[in-house]
Parts: structure tokens; sequence; C-alpha cells
């Protein structure tokens, strides 16, 4: 299965729109999808109480109980989120922020987070209001390259889109949708 995150809390926005495409793109390569929209969930920011040393385990119990399987679980995942002040929304840093869990778990523990054990393809997609400087972008590959590495996943592909902030705004993009769609398509097939 492969999982999709919308990681911004203005639902069918850009990047969730985006995201749509690939995970069509994906089916239509013969591949399961899920979509998770994280505003919809109840996800606590991470405490740092050391609570998952002892054993890889958050002990915060909420809505991110359901993302620690599918994250053990899934074949590739995509991530789309806006760029807000140089990174990521506060929805998803939560999240990535709460998989410190499987950090212990995989360099404290020496056990995998895939249940396969094996390393999946993941894609970042972005979309910024600024123009495009090299920069803009480059805060949150860093966060999405090391939450990557920590659950096992290998960053495959990104689409990033500058200058795009109104709500929609990517459907005016002459290839966006299409490329996304071709994404999900390629990273389905390498499955």
């Amino acid at each position: 299965m492969i999982l999709g995150i919308a990681g911004s809390p203005r639902q069918g926005g850009n990047t969730e729109l985006l995201l749509d495409q690939a995970l069509a793109g994906a089916r239509s390569a013969g591949a399961d999808t899920e979509k998770i929209v994280l505003s919809k969930l109840q996800i606590q920011g991470c405490t740092h109480c050391e609570g998952c040393l002892e054993t890889g385990r958050c002990v915060i119990r909420d809505d991110m109980d359901l993302l620690y399987m599918k994250f053990r679980e899934m074949e590739a995942l995509f991530i789309a989120a806006p760029i807000y002040f140089l990174g990521l929304p506060s929805q998803l840093k939560a999240v990535i922020d709460r998989c410190e869990a499987f950090w212990v778990l995989k360099n404290k523990l020496n056990q995998a987070v895939s249940l396969t054990g094996k390393k999946r393809p993941g894609v970042f997609i972005s979309v910024a209001g600024a123009p495009d400087k090299t920069e803009i972008f480059n805060p949150a590959r860093r966060i999405i390259r090391a939450f990557f590495s920590t659950i096992d996943v290998v960053y495959t592909a990104e689409l990033f889109f500058p200058e795009t902030e109104l709500k929609g705004q990517i459907r005016e993009h002459p290839t966006a949708l299409m490329d996304a769609y071709t994404l999900g398509a390629r990273i389905a097939r390498s499955l």
C-alpha cells in the first residue's frame, strides 16, 4: 500500500490536489493507496518526556497510534505539504517529532521500522508562495530527508512548485497535476 499524507491544515488546497493526483497515478499502475489528512486527526506534539527510550514506543495515546502502524506496514510514502516560513506546517511537524519513538527503535534498540525490513520509496511534494530562490524548499527538504531515514524510507523523488499560494492555484500550472500523476505511477511501478 502506498500511503499519502496530506500535511496542510487547509483541506483541498494545492498540496492535497497534487497528492490526490500522485495517488491516482499510483492506482493507475495497480497500487493500493490510502490518504490520511492530518488536519482531521488529533495528534499532540512530542513532549520529550523520554517515555519511548526503553521500548521504542511513544507513551502518548492519540491518533498518532494509527500512523505508527501505517508507517510500519506501507510500501511507499508520499508526503504533501506547503512551505510555511521556510518550514513545514505544525500538523506535519508534530507527526515527524512524534517519530522519535521510531528513532529509538532503530538506533537504540537496533530494530527495523519497516515490518518487511526493507527500505521503501518516499516522495515529497510541496508548494510555496514565494518565488523559487533555491533555498525556499531546502529547510523542509532536510527535515523530510531526516524523517524518511528514521522510518526506513528512501528519499526518492520530489515535486516543488514555487509562487503557488492561493487555494487551487496549482490547477493553473501547465504540467503540475500531470507531473504528480506521472510520478505516482512511476513509484507504483517500481514496487
